[in-house]
């Protein structure tokens, strides 16, 4: 059995990351869904059905955008609070905290290799999804729509990298890793 201890930096990093993740995946998935542009405009067109107002199409779709703006503001703080994150974790290797995956180890086994290596990809989708929204932020507005198209592919490798990482988790605590689900929430391993 593999034996894991986890750093306080470690641990801290992880779990805001984490945390920052799944705030992300909220403000996507509010906006696909109940705070949609054009379910919003819906709602509302139905309220103003029964008064004597009425706005066009293009005025829904521009109050419902309004609406919710803040709450998409937020997916935008998020995004830079990750940049912040991603950016420590790309530097505490050279401080000997949170060291760089090396799948290429000829020591290691083929699913240390792969786990290696989905951490290698993951990191590198993060990278392009964090570039692309400070593009599409800060950037020049000509790149604004193709940052945008690259960008929104990001909740797929999120929630597909979230499966895998879960899945993986949960294999391991309950074959040769036990205790790893501990060691990462209080930095050292309970015995079973």
């Amino acid at each position: 059995m593999e034996s894991t201890k986890y750093s306080k930096v470690y641990r801290i990093i992880h779990w805001t990351i984490a945390v920052s993740f799944m705030l992300l995946l909220i403000t996507i998935f509010l906006r696909l869904t109940w705070m949609n542009k054009y379910n919003m405009a819906a709602i509302i067109k139905d309220y103003l059905s029964g008064t004597d107002q009425f706005l066009s199409e293009e005025q829904l779709i521009n109050l419902a955008k309004k609406i919710r703006q803040p709450m998409w503001n937020w997916h935008i703080y998020i995004g830079y609070v990750l940049v912040g994150l991603f950016s420590i974790r790309l530097i505490l290797p050279t401080f000997g905290h949170m060291k760089i995956q090396n799948p290429l180890d000829k020591t290691l086994s083929t699913k240390i290799k792969f786990q290696k290596w989905i951490y290698i990809i993951f990191y590198l989708c993060v990278i392009v999804s964090l570039v692309t929204g400070l593009i599409i932020e800060l950037g020049p507005k000509e790149f604004k729509k193709s940052m945008e198209e690259i960008h929104v592919l990001s909740i797929y490798y999120l929630i597909a990298f979230i499966i895998i990482h879960l899945a993986g988790v949960l294999i391991a605590e309950f074959t040769d890793q036990k205790g790893i689900i501990s060691s990462i929430v209080s930095g050292s391993k309970k015995d079973i």
